[in-house]
C-alpha cells in the first residue's frame, strides 16, 4: 500500500480517483505544526532552535496518517509546489519520525503544477527527495518573522499604547501606505492652462492641435499658469494663420503581456473584475483544485502562487495550435514568445498561471463554472492566449504646425491608426486610473504646406492632482517592484493591516488610520533601518540565496539578530517623553493642520498660552494641552479644534448625578473614542457605559441626552407572535432593533428612541426572510486566512453570530460584541470547538460499563 499526503481534502479525493486502490490519499489541511505564540519559541542562544507544537485539530489526522504509514510500503509527500508546500511535507515527515511510524517505508517527494490525471501520474513517475534548501529558507523566514514580531511588538505596546503589532513585511507595507498619505497631505495644487486649437483639414475633417511653444520657447505643463496669460494666447490665436510644417508617420508595434503571475493576476482581477486580493486567491484556489467534468474532477488552472512567467513547451505548442485554428496564421508569430520576469527577486522555478487545457474555451467552461470562477477563468484563458499572439501594429502620426499671430506659436497634433489588431483582438490590459488613450486618436490626411482652417481656440483650466492612494492591486505591484514579500504573502499582509486597524479600505483605496501612522512614525524614528525598503528587499534576497543553497540559513539569522537585538535593547530604555517629542515632530502636519485664520495650529483653543501636543494614555494616543491640569482640553487625533472637549482630570467631564441611582454620569475619552460612564468601577464589576455617537458633541452633550444613551437598549415591546421582547440599541455597526439574536439595522441614531413596535417587527421579519433561516445562507465578513483552518468568516446565524471555516462553526460567546472578533480570537474559538466532544454523541454510562 502507498500513502500519499496532500494539503486539501478536495485535492485528496480527486487524486485518490486518479491513482486507484493501491493508494491511500490523506489531507494535512495545510500546516500541521506551528511556533506557539509565546516567548521562547525561537531560541537564538541555542542555534535558533524552534519549538514546534502540533495543532490540536491536526493531531487526530496525524494519528490516522501514522497508522496508515506503519503498514505501508511507500510514503509520498505531494504537497503544493512552493516553499510552504515543501515545509508542510517536512513538518509531516518530522512528526511521523517522532511517532516511529516510518519503519521501512520508502519516502518520496512529488510535485505537480496542475491537478489533472496526466500531471499527477507524471509526477508520481518522477519522485525526488525533500528539498533541504527550500526547507531551510522556510525556517529562516519563519524564524525572522517570529523574532521581529515577538521582539518588536512588546516595545510598541510599552512605548505606544494602542499599537497592536509590528512585522518584517507588514510594517514596510504599512510604511508605503503612510508615505503615500503624507505625499498627498504635503501636495499643493497648482493651476495650469491648456490651449487647444480646433482645426479643420482641407477635406473637412476636424482634428485638435495642442500648443507646445510660444515665440520659440518650449512649454511644459505648468508654463501657462493663469487665466490672463491663457486668454491672451487664445485671443492672439483666434486671428492667426496655421501652416503644417511637417508630418511624420512611423510604424509602432505593441507586444502582448506575459501570462499571469500571482501578483499580476491580483492586479488585473482588481482592475477588470473588481475582486479583492483575497477573493482572487480564493477563486483561483477553486479553479486549481478543479471541478467535475464528465464524471471526473479536473483542475482548470496551474498552481496559482508563482512569480514565474514562463510556460512548459508542450503548453506553448498547444496554445499556438489554438491560435492558428481560431484566428488564423496571421495572428501567430513565427516562433514562440519567451518571457523572463522583470520583478525583483523573482523565483522562476514554477510556471506562470495558465489553463491546464488551453483547448477548453471559456464558452465551454460555462457548463461547469459560474459566477466568480467563470469570470476569473476567462481572464486567465484570454491572457494566456494573447501572450503567444502576434504584436499589434499601429501607425503613429505627428504633425508640427506653426501659427502666426502677433507671436509665432508651435502646435502639435498626434494620432494613431491601428493597422493590425494582433493580440488586442483578444485581450487588453486594464488601467488603474482613467486617462486618454492616445492610440484611439486619429488624424486626417495632412501634408507639409497644408493650411488648416481655425474652427475654435479653447483655453481650459486645470489643477495638478496629488498621487492617488494605493489600491490593493497597486500596492501589491509596488511591493513586487521593490522586492518586498512573496506571492504567498501579499494577501495575508494586506489582511493583517486591516485586521490591526492600521488601514481601512474605502472605495477600493487604502487609507492609513491614525494608529497606523503613529506606529510607522515610531518605527521610522527608532527602527529606521528595519522599515527601509532596500533593507527589507535585501533580506528577501538573502532568503532567496538560502533556497538556492548559496547561503547558510543560520548565518543569515545570526547576522540579523546580532544587530536587531542590540538595537532593541537600546530602545527599551527610551522614555515615553522622547517618543512623544519625536512623533510630534514627524507627524506635525497631520496632528496640527493649518488653521484658516492663520494662527499657530499648536496653540490651545481653550486657554491663553497652552500648546497642543500628542499625549499617550492608557487607551492610546490623543491631543492635549501643555497646561494640564489647569487646562483639560483634549481631542482625538483627526478631530478639529472645535470637536475637542474640555474634560476633567484623566479626560473626564462630570455631567451630574443619575436621579435613579445617584451615581455620577461622566463623559470620557478612551481607546475607541468618547463615551459615557455611570459611576466608577468597584471590584470586578464594570460600570455601565455607552458610546457617544457622532450625532452628539462630547464637549457639549447634556445630562438628558447622556441618560438616554446609558439606558439603552430600550425595550420597544413584546413580539405579537411569540411574546419575546424586542429592543432598540446602538452597536459598533450603528443603531439596531433586535429580538433575541436577530438584529436589524435602523437608519439613524434618533430612530432608536422613536421606533415603534410595528416598524421593529417588520424590520426583524425582513431580516429573517433575507437570511432564509439557514446558518450558512448569508455571506459573512472575511476575517482572514489561517494556515491550518483556511479561510475564516464571521456570520450571523439563526441562533446568533458565529465564526466558521466552512467545516467547524463556533458560536460567539454571549456578551461578546461580534464586531470585535478578530482572526486570532476566531481561530481560538474554532480550535476549542473542534477539540470538544459534539453534543448528543456522548455515550451514556451503564452499570455494566462502570463495573468494567
Amino acid at each position: 500500500m502507498n500513502v500519499v499526503i496532500v494539503e486539501s481534502p478536495a485535492k485528496a479525493k480527486t487524486i485518490n480517483k486518479y491513482l486507484g486502490g493501491d493508494y491511500q490519499v490523506f489531507a494535512s489541511y495545510g500546516h500541521v505544526r506551528d511556533l506557539p505564540a509565546k516567548d521562547g519559541s525561537v531560541d537564538p542562544e541555542s542555534g535558533f532552535e524552534m519549538k514546534w507544537t502540533v495543532d490540536q485539530k491536526a493531531q487526530k489526522r496525524l494519528n490516522e496518517i501514522a497508522t496508515a504509514v506503519k503498514s505501508s510500503d511507500r510514503l509520498i509527500l505531494a504537497t503544493d509546489p512552493d516553499r510552504e508546500g515543501e515545509a508542510i511535507s517536512w513538518h509531516v515527515l518530522e512528526v511521523l519520525k517522532k511517532k516511529g511510524a516510518l519503519k521501512s517505508a520508502e519516502i518520496q517527494r512529488v510535485v505537480f503544477n496542475a491537478i489533472t490525471k496526466s500531471a499527477v501520474l507524471d509526477a508520481m513517475a518522477n519522485p525526488r527527495e525533500i528539498d533541504a534548501d527550500l526547507v531551510d529558507a522556510y525556517l529562516a523566514r519563519r524564524a525572522l518573522d517570529y523574532l521581529v514580531g515577538f521582539t518588536l511588538s512588546p516595545v510598541l505596546w510599552r512605548k505606544l499604547p494602542g499599537a497592536r503589532s509590528a512585522g518584517r513585511v507588514q510594517s514596510v507595507s504599512l510604511r508605503l501606505v503612510c508615505d503615500r498619505e503624507a505625499e498627498i497631505e504635503a501636495f499643493r495644487s497648482q493651476e495650469y492652462w491648456n490651449v487647444i486649437a480646433k482645426l479643420e483639414a482641407s477635406g473637412g475633417e476636424a482634428f485638435d492641435a495642442r500648443l507646445v511653444s510660444v515665440a520659440g520657447d518650449k512649454l511644459d505643463r505648468l508654463s501657462i499658469g493663469d487665466e490672463t496669460s491663457a486668454f491672451a494666447i487664445r485671443d492672439d490665436l483666434n486671428g492667426a494663420s496655421f501652416t503644417v510644417d511637417s508630418v511624420e508617420s512611423k510604424p509602432v508595434k505593441r507586444n502582448p503581456y506575459p501570462p499571469f503571475t500571482t501578483s499580476t493576476l491580483q492586479q488585473e482581477a482588481s482592475r477588470k473584475l473588481g475582486f479583492s486580493s483575497a477573493r482572487t486567491m480564493q477563486t483561483a484556489q477553486k479553479l486549481y483544485e478543479g471541478v467535475s467534468i464528465d464524471g471526473e474532477t479536473q483542475g482548470l488552472i496551474t498552481y496559482m502562487r508563482t512569480d514565474g512567467v514562463q510556460m512548459a513547451p508542450e503548453a506553448i505548442s498547444a496554445i499556438r495550435d489554438v491560435i492558428a485554428s481560431r484566428h488564423g496564421d496571421r495572428y501567430l508569430p513565427n516562433s514562440p514568445r519567451i518571457y523572463k520576469s522583470k520583478a525583483k527577486n523573482a523565483q522562476e522555478a514554477h510556471e506562470a498561471i495558465r489553463p491546464t487545457e488551453v483547448s477548453r474555451h471559456p464558452d465551454a467552461a460555462r457548463k461547469v463554472l459560474d459566477g466568480d470562477m467563470l469570470r476569473l477563468y476567462e481572464l486567465i484563458w484570454t491572457r494566456t492566449m494573447a501572450s503567444q499572439m502576434q504584436a499589434a501594429e499601429m501607425e503613429r502620426t505627428t504633425a508640427e504646425i506653426t501659427a502666426k499671430g502677433e507671436k509665432i506659436y508651435g502646435l502639435r497634433a498626434t494620432g494613431s491608426v491601428l493597422r493590425f489588431d494582433g493580440f488586442l483582438k483578444l485581450y487588453q490590459e486594464g488601467r488603474d486610473d482613467a486617462g486618454d488613450d492616445e492610440d484611439s486618436n486619429r488624424l486626417p490626411p495632412l501634408a507639409t504646406g497644408d493650411t488648416p482652417q481655425r474652427k475654435d481656440i479653447e483655453a481650459t483650466q486645470h489643477f495638478t492632482e496629488p498621487p492617488p492612494r494605493y489600491t490593493e492591486a497597486s500596492l501589491i505591484k509596488r511591493m513586487e517592484e521593490l522586492g518586498i514579500g512573496r506571492p504567498s504573502t501579499y494577501t495575508a499582509t494586506l489582511q493583517v493591516l486591516q485586521d490591526r486597524e492600521y488601514v481601512t479600505l474605502d472605495k477600493k483605496r487604502l487609507i492609513p488610520e491614525d494608529k497606523g501612522r503613529l506606529v510607522i512614525a515610531f518605527l521610522e524614528s527608532f527602527f529606521e533601518k528595519y522599515v527601509q525598503y532596500d533593507f527589507t528587499a535585501g533580506l528577501e534576497e538573502q532568503l532567496d540565496k538560502i533556497s538556492d543553497g548559496k547561503v547558510n540559513w543560520k548565518s543569515v539569522l545570526e547576522q540579523f539578530w546580532k544587530d536587531f537585538s542590540g538595537h532593541v535593547e537600546g530602545i527599551r530604555e527610551l522614555r515615553v517623553a522622547q517618543v512623544i517629542d519625536s512623533l510630534n515632530e514627524m507627524l506635525g502636519a497631520h496632528l496640527f493642520p493649518a488653521r484658516e485664520d492663520g494662527t499657530d495650529p499648536r496653540s490651545c483653543p481653550n486657554c491663553d498660552n497652552g500648546q497642543l501636543s500628542l499625549k499617550i494614555g492608557k487607551f492610546g494616543s490623543f491631543i492635549g494641552c501643555s497646561n494640564y491640569p489647569d487646562c483639560r482640553y483634549t481631542r482625538q487625533i483627526g478631530q478639529s479644534d472645535a470637536e475637542g472637549a474640555q474634560l476633567g482630570e484623566d479626560g473626564i467631564r462630570e455631567l451630574g448625578e443619575d436621579p435613579d441611582t445617584g451615581l455620577m454620569v461622566t463623559a470620557r475619552t478612551g481607546r475607541f473614542g468618547p463615551f459615557l460612564q455611570l459611576g466608577e468601577q468597584e471590584g470586578k464589576e464594570k460600570p455601565k457605559r455607552a458610546t457617544i455617537t457622532k450625532d452628539y458633541d462630547p464637549a457639549t452633550i447634556e445630562m438628558e441626552q447622556a441618560l438616554e444613551l446609558l439606558r439603552l437598549p430600550r425595550e420597544i415591546g413584546k413580539h405579537p407572535e411569540d411574546g419575546e421582547p424586542i429592543f432598540a440599541g446602538i452597536g459598533r455597526y450603528g443603531p439596531f432593533v433586535n429580538k433575541g439574536r436577530i438584529y436589524a439595522n435602523l437608519e439613524s441614531v434618533p430612530e432608536v428612541f422613536s421606533v415603534g413596535l410595528n416598524r421593529a417587527v417588520t424590520l426583524i421579519a425582513e431580516k429573517e426572510a433575507k437570511r432564509g433561516g439557514g446558518r450558512n445562507s448569508q455571506p459573512g465578513k472575511a476575517l482572514g486566512e489561517h494556515t491550518d483552518f483556511g479561510a475564516i468568516e464571521l456570520k450571523a446565524g439563526r441562533y446568533g453570530p458565529y465564526v466558521t471555516n466552512g467545516k467547524v462553526n463556533a458560536t460567539i460567546p454571549r456578551g461578546t460584541e461580534p464586531e470585535s472578533i478578530d482572526l486570532e480570537q476566531a481561530v481560538a474559538l474554532i480550535s476549542a470547538k473542534a477539540a470538544s466532544p459534539s453534543k448528543g454523541k456522548k455515550k451514556k454510562s451503564t452499570k455494566r460499563s462502570t463495573k468494567k
